[in-house]
């Protein structure tokens, strides 16, 4: 986690995608090495919280999809 990553439960998956959008633009125009590695601290972070919000809803439509199977009667 980077220090000055703020609450990313407060952000939408949209605002995630557009911070990871500009950091990525922004990381191509500064030659400063020590800066790109906080860039890519923080892509990384997005990119993380991105893949978990996207696993547990996958997981909820599994879940989702497997109580169906109660409601069906085969005789």
């Amino acid at each position: 986690m980077h220090p000055t990553l703020e609450d990313l439960n407060d952000l939408t998956d949209t605002d995630l995608e557009q911070k990871i959008l500009k950091l990525n633009g922004m990381y191509f125009m500064t030659e400063n090495d020590h800066v790109r590695q906080q860039m890519i601290l923080l892509i990384d972070s997005y990119k993380i919280e991105l893949e978990a919000r996207r696993a547990r809803a996958k997981l909820e439509a599994e879940q989702d999809d497997n109580s169906l199977d109660d409601l069906i009667n085969v005789s």
